[in-house]
């Protein structure tokens, strides 16, 4: 069997890094040959205390790892936990996350068949359980409100272009370099972008399940896809071919409210009364469909008003992002750290073989 390191990144996690380091704690994959690495965003609360804990506790892992990420950068980070690690399969895991107790185990077991980078879906979950709570996560999770998004929905295994919550054969950041530090929320698309062009496959295996807590209120949601948007667009001028067209789905949703409501103005309307009729039999039939499955619940009919407000908002983002793309390309491209991390590993798998001989 293979050695892992699996990595965490938090910033001013303490509310979830307890709970996800006991997820830790109970994986079904030989903690001897598990090697927890802790990256610490430089946070403010008691997240650092908790994992001096967590290293200091009677665990029986094969080591536990912890750094500091200075620049606070996500990206920044996941670079850190590449460089700290010391084993053969590097596997990422949001701070933000729950993990089943074969998380490692079914990532492992296809790097073992012969996979280079494999992974599985990745769902929302919610912390509380009242009904507000679980009208948000329905409506994130759902076919309407995430889109078709086989890494968040795939029912077979298959090699898709990006994933969540990945492992990867140390050799593959040996070839490819890290994380592009100067991308805030699409560093795992253009990665894996570059992994893809390096001929490696990332393999999906639905077995392979992982979880990300939703955030707690619809004004964070909403910022959340704004945010996510604006990224995709900010993206676009450096990565295009990590680009999926259903990320560009709600900028093109706006632009046609913003299109038909023009045209109406002097007197065509056809156009707009098809386009929000599409999407309210869209938005109703999928509030229809989940109040069937789940249940109906006090703000169950509120549910595509939801979707709307996510939808331009993340368009919005998209928009916001392209507007200012030509003027941040040349310096969201420029990132050193990606050679200086394939230069790093590189050579640590040098030593390594090294001392096998």
């Amino acid at each position: 069997m293979m050695t892992v390191s699996l990595c965490v990144v938090a910033y001013n996690e303490e509310k979830f890094l307890g709970r996800l380091l006991d997820n830790i704690t109970k994986q079904t994959y030989p903690h001897e040959l598990t090697e927890i690495v802790l990256i610490n965003s430089m946070s403010t609360d008691n997240t650092i205390k908790i994992m001096n804990d967590f290293q200091n506790s009677d665990h029986d892992f094969k080591n536990v790892v912890i750094a500091d990420n200075i620049s606070r950068i996500q990206a920044a980070g996941w670079n850190e936990a590449i460089m700290s690690a010391n084993e053969e399969v590097i596997v990422r895991i949001d701070a933000h996350a729950y993990m089943p107790p074969n998380f490692i185990e079914n990532r492992m077991k296809n790097i073992e068949l012969g996979e280079f980078v494999a992974g599985g879906p990745c769902s929302s979950i919610y912390e509380n359980d009242d009904s507000w709570g679980n009208l948000l996560l329905k409506t994130d999770n759902s076919m309407f409100g995430s889109g078709i998004n086989v890494c968040r929905r795939g029912i077979k295994k298959n090699y898709v272009n990006t994933m969540s919550h990945t492992a990867y054969r140390r050799e593959v950041f040996a070839k490819v370099g890290g994380f592009n530090e100067n991308l805030a929320r699409t560093e795992d698309n253009e990665v894996h972008y570059r992994i893809r062009q390096a001929g490696y496959k990332l393999c999906f295996d639905p077995e392979a399940v992982s979880y990300q807590y939703a955030r707690s209120s619809l004004k964070r949601m909403i910022n959340q896809k704004f945010g996510n948007g604006y990224w995709i667009g900010l993206t676009l001028g450096v990565c295009p071919g990590c680009i999926s067209v259903f990320h560009l789905v709600p900028c093109a949703f706006v632009l046609g409210i913003i299109l038909t409501a023009f045209l109406s103005c002097f007197g065509i309307w056809q156009l707009a009364s098809l386009m929000w009729g599409l999407y309210a039999l869209f938005a109703v039939g999928n509030t229809v469909i989940t109040a069937i499955n789940d249940g109906f619940h006090l703000f169950t009919p509120v549910m595509p008003i939801i979707f709307l407000l996510l939808h331009v908002s993340y368009g919005l983002g998209t928009l916001k992002g392209i507007f200012e793309m030509p003027f941040k390309r040349k310096q969201l491209k420029a990132c050193d750290r990606i050679e200086e991390v394939k230069e790093y590993v590189k050579k640590s798998l040098e030593i390594g073989c090294e001392e096998n001989v």
